[in-house]
């Protein structure tokens, strides 16, 4: 932690007109800070530092550029610095006007520090706004998600959870879910785009989140959208079903190949079975599900699923499937005001069964670990 007589020596070396070994060291200096909670404190509440990055990455190029914003990256991952870099830094603007541009090289640490400041609801809605001020919107993003090799030297994977956490907004799930500019539409084939786990989990987070909307469920199970198959197949596996199982299921689920492989992400597995839960939430929503068949994804899902917490997931929308309808007045679960001692109840209720499931991951763990030292096998962080 530097004493505030050392810091203050330290700022004007970060000047563009500072030669540029000295302003290298002092930029990685001010990178060391924002690996610990003291550092990225202390330059939250000295913001001419920040300020002074910012001015770098505007001035200057190369490899202090990327220095500078992978401070913004550390320091964005902290929420209790949120405020000083979108307020009194105003980092948004600079950062969106770059994101855009085809031939940036520092598009990927971009998208990264937005998705950070778009994780909690107070600073996602100044995202947001910053988003639609520079006069791009969200129908920018989508575009440049979509496209293909929109810029040829970045990845921009990170643009997906950007929109999963924007789509905690109803305004940015009412722009994704407009009939008119078919934009889940084209979202719906990254469910299964196998180069990046990254990408293809924010828009499975997209999804799930645009299911909360329970008014557009009818739309997004029907003929228009027919979201339900993209949702099935990532849980999929190549076991073999009866002929009946197999007429009863959407095409694109029908006769997979041997070598067909479920997702691999525990929590992508999760986020679908929780869009497919918010989906059967209403009484036309499990109409169709059961319509499709969708129980035999799901029960060979349950035999296969070793992550506690998703087969826990799996079993209760399962068991909405597989049980008789709720009585009048339940038909959209969404709707239901429990009362306030049955509500507390279930929490604890749940709260106790993500216990148990922690116990018995910890447990499993515990044996892995006991069965790989027996085999002689170095442990996990350390060289042999």
């Amino acid at each position: 932690m530097l004493e505030d007589a050392r810091a203050r020596e330290l700022l004007p070396f970060l000047s563009p007109g500072t030669r540029p070994d000295v302003r290298s060291q002092a930029t990685d200096c001010v990178l060391g800070l924002t690996g610990s909670v003291e550092g990225r404190s202390f330059l939250a509440q000295n913001v001419t530092y920040l300020q002074a990055l910012l001015t770098l990455t505007r001035e200057c190029c190369g490899a202090l550029v990327k220095d500078c914003l992978r401070a913004f990256v550390n320091l964005s991952a902290d929420e209790t610095v949120h405020r000083a870099l979108v307020h009194e830094v105003d980092l948004l603007p600079p950062l969106l006007k770059n994101l855009c541009d085809p031939e940036c090289d520092y598009s990927d640490q971009i998208c990264s520090i937005l998705s950070n400041l778009s994780r909690s609801a107070d600073t996602c809605k100044e995202v947001l706004r910053a988003i639609q001020d520079q006069g791009m919107g969200l129908a920018k993003i989508v575009e440049v998600f979509c496209t293909e090799g929109y810029n040829k030297k970045v990845t921009l994977h990170y643009l997906g959870p950007l929109l999963s956490n924007l789509t905690q907004l109803p305004e940015a799930r009412q722009f994704i879910l407009d009939k008119d500019r078919c934009v889940v539409q084209r979202l719906l084939p990254y469910t299964q785009y196998e180069g990046s786990c990254v990408r293809r989990g924010g828009v499975v987070g997209t999804l799930r989140n645009c299911c909360f909307d329970y008014a557009s469920h009818e739309w997004l199970l029907g003929p228009e959208v027919d979201i339900l198959p993209f949702l099935l197949l990532p849980l999929a596996g190549p076991e073999e079903l009866s002929e009946e199982e197999m007429e009863g299921l959407p095409e694109d689920l029908q006769y997979l190949p041997e070598n067909k492989q479920r997702e691999q992400d525990p929590d992508i597995r999760r986020m679908l079975l929780e869009a497919i839960n918010l989906l059967v939430a209403t009484k036309n929503g499990r109409e169709v599900v059961r319509e499709k068949n969708a129980y035999v994804i799901l029960r060979e899902l349950h035999r296969w699923e070793e992550e506690p917490q998703v087969g826990a997931t799996c079993l209760k929308l399962i068991e909405l499937l597989i049980s008789d309808e709720p009585e009048a007045g339940m038909e959209n679960l969404l709707e239901v005001q429990i009362p306030e001692d049955v509500e507390k109840k279930l929490r604890q209720q749940e709260e106790e069964e993500q216990r148990q499931l922690e116990e018995e991951r910890q447990q499993k763990e515990e044996v892995q670990q006991k069965g790989e030292g027996q085999e002689g096998k170095t442990p996990a962080g350390l060289e042999s």
